[in-house]
C-alpha cells in the first residue's frame, strides 16, 4: 500500500509525516524506516524509527531510490512501514518517473509506504492516484 501526502513547500507536509512515523512506531509490530534528504528530523522522529538520510548514501533519482527501499525490505522482513519525506528532491520532478516509481513499489508486499509530494493535486497525473491514496 502505498499513501502519500500532497502539498506546496510549507503546508505541513513534514510535520504530517512525522507525526505518523511516531504514532506507527507506537502501533506497529515490526520496524519503521524514515528516509530523508539531509538530517533534518534528528530530533523529531522518535529513536525507536530507523532514520536514513540518503544523501549519506548518494541517493539520486526513482531507480536508486527504489533499490534503497528494496533493499531495506529484503533485508529486514519485520519492516512493517517505510516513510520518504522529500520524494520529488530524492527522485526527480518528473511525475511520469514518480508513477513508474510507485508501480514498482506498489508490488513489495507487507509493508505500508507513505511519501510526501511537493506539488498540488492537479499538477500530479491522474495515474498515480490509482496507486496512492492521499492523506487528508
Amino acid at each position: 500500500m502505498i499513501k502519500i501526502i500532497i502539498g506546496k513547500k510549507g503546508s505541513g507536509k513534514t510535520k504530517k509525516l512525522v507525526d505518523l512515523v511516531n504514532a506507527a512506531t507506537a502501533e506497529s509490530l515490526g520496524n519503521v524506516v524514515c528516509i530523508e534528504k539531509g538530517d533534518t528530523l534528528t530530533y523529531s522522529v522518535t529513536h525507536k524509527a530507523r532514520l536514513i538520510d540518503s544523501d549519506t548514501f548518494g541517493i539520486s533519482g526513482y531507480g536508486e531510490y527504489y533499490g534503497m527501499l528494496a533493499g531495506i525490505k529484503s533485508g529486514n522482513n519485520d519492516v512493517t512501514h517505510i516513510f520518504g519525506d522529500a520524494t520529488l528532491r530524492i527522485g526527480t520532478r518528473n511525475y511520469d518517473e514518480l508513477v513508474a516509481f510507485f508501480e514498482r513499489l506498489a508490488k513489495i508486499e507487507d509493508v505500508e509506504f507513505l511519501f510526501t509530494v511537493s506539488a498540488d493535486k492537479e499538477e500530479l497525473p491522474k495515474k498515480l492516484f490509482d496507486i496512492a491514496e492521499v492523506v487528508a
